[in-house]
C-alpha cells in the first residue's frame, strides 16, 4: 500500500502514479471524527488493524489489487471528521472537494456514537449536493460492531435509515473482522469496475452528467419508501423513549 499525499485537497495530490494498464477507482470515505475512517482504511487495504492513529490528516492511500481478473488501483481518500451542526450550511472544502472527485462515497457512523449516527442524513444530503449534477453512489459503513457494551444504535436503526437514503448497508468491526470490512469494501470496487472506464485525457473526458449516468448501487426496491421513512422515525422514537424512561 502506498500513502501517496498527505494533503487537504485532492487538487494537491501528488505521487507514484498508477501502472498504465491498471483501471483507476477512487473512493472517498466521510463521517463524524472517531468513528473508525481510517482504521477501515488500512484494514482494507493491509489486513491490518492499528488502534491508535494521528489526527486525520487528509492522506490518500494507494494499492493495486486484482478485481474480478482486472488489474485495479485503489485509491482511498480519507477525509477530517465532519461535524455537522445547525449552523453549519455545507461540507469543509476539503471534504468538498473529496466528493467530487470521488467515483463514491462511504459514509461512516459508529455503533456506540448515536450523535455519528444522527448526522448521517444531513452528511448524504451535502455529499449529493457536492456531487451535482452527477452524485457519486453512496454506500452506508456502520463500525464498531463488536463493542456490544457501548452500543448506541441498533442495527435496525441503521438498515431503515440507509433503505431510506438508498444506500447499500454494511455493519462491520474494524478491530475484530478483517472479512466484513474487506466484503464491503471490495463488492463496491466490483461494481465501480464494471462500469465503463472514462476515456484518459482532458479532451475525451465525457461531461459531468455522462460520467454516472447510472446510479451504481439502484435504490432498495420497497412497495412504500413513506412507510420505511415513518417505521425507522418510530424506531428513533421508540429509542428516546427507552432513554428516558432509564
Amino acid at each position: 500500500m502506498r500513502l501517496i499525499h498527505n494533503m487537504s485537497s485532492i487538487a494537491e495530490c501528488s505521487g507514484p502514479e498508477p501502472s498504465p494498464s491498471s483501471r483507476v477507482i477512487k473512493i472517498t470515505v466521510v463521517g463524524a471524527g472517531g468513528v473508525g475512517k481510517t482504521a477501515l482504511i488500512v484494514r482494507f487495504l493491509t489486513r491490518r488493524f492499528i488502534g491508535d492513529y494521528e489526527r486525520n490528516a487528509g492522506n490518500l492511500y494507494s494499492r493495486e489489487v486484482q478485481v474480478e481478473g482486472e488489474q485495479v488501483a485503489i485509491q482511498v481518500q480519507d477525509t477530517a471528521g465532519v461535524q455537522m451542526t445547525d449552523n453549519a450550511v455545507g461540507l469543509p472544502d476539503h471534504v468538498t472537494c473529496s466528493v467530487q472527485w470521488a467515483d463514491a462515497v462511504v459514509l461512516v457512523y459508529s455503533v456506540t456514537d448515536r450523535g455519528s449516527f444522527d448526522q448521517i442524513e444531513r452528511l448524504h444530503r451535502q455529499v449529493v449536493h457536492a456531487g451535482e449534477p452527477a452524485a457519486p453512489p453512496v454506500i452506508l459503513l456502520a463500525n464498531k460492531a463488536d463493542l456490544l457494551h457501548l452500543r448506541a444504535v441498533d442495527a435496525q436503526q441503521g438498515l431503515l435509515l440507509a433503505a431510506s437514503l438508498g444506500c447499500a448497508f454494511y455493519e462491520v468491526s474494524a478491530s475484530e473482522d478483517y472479512d466484513q470490512v474487506h466484503g464491503a469494501f471490495h463488492r463496491l470496487c466490483c461494481q465501480l469496475a464494471k462500469q465503463p472506464a472514462l476515456p484518459p485525457g482532458p479532451g475525451h473526458a465525457p461531461p459531468a452528467t455522462e460520467k454516472r449516468r447510472s446510479p451504481l448501487i439502484p435504490r432498495p426496491k420497497s412497495p412504500n419508501m413513506q412507510d420505511l421513512k415513518r417505521r425507522f422515525k418510530q424506531a428513533l422514537s421508540a429509542k428516546v423513549r427507552t432513554a428516558t424512561s432509564v
